[in-house]
């Protein structure tokens, strides 16, 4: 079990970006949660199984249509063993 931070900038919200990585994380079994901060990013936490996981950060370098995604910014820490995925 890995788990990843990632921060999204760019034209991210209000173009169901953390709606997108709450059904793609469940679809693969992964916990964490994806909020939109107050400086116009995206934040999002996953973990899981590894593969899954880097998916995930992938799709998040693209984001969904309508979506401009500027710079990611990922970073590695250690599992909480978190459950579920939550919107915040």
């Amino acid at each position: 079990m890995i788990r990843r931070r990632v921060v999204v900038h760019g034209f991210v919200q209000g173009v169901y970006f953390r709606d997108t990585a709450r059904r793609h994380a469940q679809r693969h079994g992964l916990a964490g949660w994806v909020a939109n901060r107050g400086d116009g990013t995206v934040e999002a936490v996953f973990e899981g199984e590894a593969g899954a996981v880097e998916r995930l950060v992938e799709l998040m370098r693209e984001g969904p249509r309508g979506a401009v995604v500027e710079r990611v910014e990922v970073f590695d820490e250690a599992p909480e063993q978190l459950v579920g995925f939550a919107i915040r």
